[in-house]
């Protein structure tokens, strides 16, 4: 009768501890979002990456490929900044996109790794004069849906 008792209560803190990991693995998910296609760089593709961390920030990373060189857009601008559409309907400045070409490669690549406290509901990028505005500019050459 002991035996039997020991292995039920065994079986219920093993299925509690299994249902527990089970879902903090799906809150550490990482969500996918695909940008757009873009009318100012049709070319232009990428993603963004959402996920929590363990301090309950948000990490947010961005690649794309296919970017034109900012100074050929029209008009001629100096850099790629990335914004973010806070749950609260705010849009943050999140940095600059890194750009760059491969050895072997002409395809321009861009990137961006940051951290928010703030939920992100779209992420977008504009061309912009200068990267440290505050209010994104209306030259929007990618964005994603709501997510």
């Amino acid at each position: 009768m002991k035996e039997t008792r020991l292995i039920k209560l065994t079986k219920n803190i093993f299925l509690s501890i299994l249902t527990t990991l089970i879902l903090f693995s799906f809150e550490s998910c990482a969500k996918k979002i695909t940008f757009l296609t873009s009318s100012v760089v049709p070319a232009a593709r990428g993603s963004v990456n959402v996920k929590r961390d363990k301090n309950k920030n948000y990490v947010i990373q961005i690649h794309l490929l296919h970017l034109a060189e900012v100074n050929r857009l029209q008009p001629p601008k100096q850099t790629y900044v990335v914004w973010m559409v806070t749950d609260q309907n705010i849009a943050k400045n999140l940095g600059q996109i890194k750009s760059s070409t491969s050895f072997l490669s002409k395809k321009i690549k861009g990137s961006l790794e940051t951290v928010s406290a703030f939920k992100p509901t779209k992420i977008f990028i504009t061309a912009e004069d200068d990267g440290s505005i505050q209010y994104p500019g209306m030259q929007v050459v990618l964005s994603t849906d709501n997510f």
